[in-house]
């Protein structure tokens, strides 16, 4: 069944990404220009088959393949908050904050809420992908007052 990846990624999380594809489930991205590494983002599987608690970053370089990884959980950015509160889960049930795609009536991930998600992953990127800098005019030295002749330095 589809995940339907593409709308979680455009409307769930909605990344301030310039370049990026959705392809299969994952996200694909080059954050920063004329930089070799890249991001992908795709959903974490539990020990269920179409199971997912949460979404897994990677920061990839061609060459040298995964540079770093990190694992980011629902139930730790309230994804799913509303919707287990709804249905009455707390943690340690079963279904609390995961995604199971078993049906296909829309999005399995439906009621997600992905503010947290979105916070981390943004930290996250300008971690790996800092802005360029900004080049600012050098600061002007500040002018110090001629000694008059004579006069002696005060000291207090």
């Amino acid at each position: 069944m589809p995940l339907h990846a593409q709308q979680f990624f455009d409307d769930i999380l909605e990344l301030p990404l310039n370049q990026y594809a959705v392809v299969g489930d994952a996200l694909y991205a080059a954050p920063q220009p004329h930089s070799p590494l890249r991001l992908r983002i795709d959903f974490a599987p539990t020990i269920r088959s179409d199971e997912y608690n949460g979404l897994r970053l990677r920061v990839i370089h061609p060459e040298q393949g995964e540079v770093d990884t990190v694992l980011l959980r629902f139930s730790e950015h309230g994804t799913f908050e509303r919707r287990d509160a709804a249905r009455a889960r707390v943690p340690g049930m079963d279904g609390y904050a995961v995604f199971r795609d078993w049906h296909s009536s829309g999005p399995a991930w439906d009621g997600a809420d992905g503010t947290g998600l979105r916070t981390v992953i943004e930290q996250y990127v300008h971690l790996w992908f800092p802005p360029p800098a900004v080049s600012r005019p050098s600061a002007r030295p500040v002018a110090q007052p001629a000694p008059t002749p004579g006069a002696s330095p005060r000291t207090r």
